[in-house]
């Protein structure tokens, strides 16, 4: 039997733990991944706290995991062995519920989850059903697909399905692990992007990433200047704050929408008056399947659209999530396994 190393949580709140284990064959449907590299994302605070209903320990964490496939489960079609692929956030549907039924998987009512469901990508090798599974293209590397699995298809998912077309006004609240990547997509979209953060720190960055407005929520009211732009047909949300989220909406144009994808505990405050004499809306947005992962990777290769990362070995995998948890990583931390 072939072993691998593996970082598992053994308990709600325990410590991320290198072991070893051995290498798991896939059952029918499933493919087995050897890992090239792994992103580690705050939802990974989920596992690493006990804090998803139902989870079972031990567990692997790590849902953005890009990799080569090793070995195929009996009935898997249209894969082989060798080829490039990506595993995010949606791992899996059950195809029977309502919202399957309908087709929109990503809404599943017992959706699957890597490294929740089911170990994830913080290891050699990884077990996933095909219905996960995203073609990479070759002329992307393994260490900028990872996060393009979760926080690159988030933001580029609700972007283009926000309703709003070259030209219009696309506004990016919050330069972040989702932010850094909202503005370059905006920019490849052809919207007129403005990028918004505290502080004239972060303008040079933004700028940098292709925003053609920076707007200083400090020193500037973001509303006010929004609407000074010709308002904003959509607001990408990607703070985890509701306050932040409150204060653009003075800036929402005609059908303007905010779409929020960063998560927070505060509750955001609408304008009821402006929200219907303008036809406002607001909406959530969760990432997307398997299939617009691979979108993602495509347009992120065709573009150049590329996330800024700090990379760390597989067995400093605790120190990797602390680093990213402190919110001090530029911008996304990805693990690379065998390493």
């Amino acid at each position: 039997m072939r072993k691998m190393k593996a970082v598992q949580v053994a308990k709600a709140h325990g410590p991320l733990e290198v072991v070893e284990r051995d290498v798991p064959e896939p059952p029918a449907g499933h493919v087995l991944i050897k890992v090239q590299a792994c992103g580690i994302c705050h939802s990974d605070s989920f596992t690493k706290e006990g804090l998803w209903p139902g989870l079972q320990f031990p567990r692997v964490p790590g849902h953005e995991i890009a990799g080569v496939i090793d070995t195929l489960g009996s009935g898997v079609q249209d894969w082989r062995v060798g080829q490039r692929v990506g595993v995010g956030w949606h791992g899996g549907h059950c195809g029977h519920c309502d919202s399957c039924r309908h087709g929109d998987f990503v809404l599943c009512q017992t959706a699957l989850v890597p490294g929740i469901s089911y170990d994830g990508g913080y290891a050699d090798y990884m077990v996933a059903p095909q219905e996960a599974l995203a073609r990479m293209p070759d002329d992307l590397s393994d260490v900028d697909a990872a996060p393009l699995l979760c926080a690159g298809i988030t933001t580029f998912n609700a972007l283009r399905n926000s309703g709003a077309r070259a030209g219009d006004v696309a506004a990016i609240l919050g330069i972040g692990g989702l932010g850094h990547l909202g503005v370059q997509f905006a920019r490849q979209m052809g919207f007129v992007t403005v990028a918004i953060a505290r502080g004239q720190d972060k303008a040079p960055l933004a700028l940098q990433l292709g925003a053609h407005h920076y707007i200083d929520s400090e020193a500037q009211d973001v509303g006010e200047t929004l609407r000074g732009l010709g308002g904003a047909k959509v607001v990408l949300a990607t703070v985890t704050s509701g306050k932040a989220m409150s204060a653009v909406m003075g800036g929402l144009g005609r059908n303007g929408k905010l779409i929020m994808v960063g998560i927070s505990q505060e509750p955001v405050e609408v304008p009821v008056t402006q929200f219907i004499s303008g036809r406002n809306s607001v909406q959530g947005w969760p990432s997307g399947t398997a299939a617009d992962s691979q979108e993602t990777l495509a347009f992120s290769a065709m573009s150049g659209v590329k996330p800024m990362i700090e990379e760390y070995p597989l067995s400093r995998a605790a120190e990797a999530y602390d680093r990213m948890m402190s919110g001090k990583a530029r911008f996304r931390v990805v693990l690379t396994p065998g390493s």
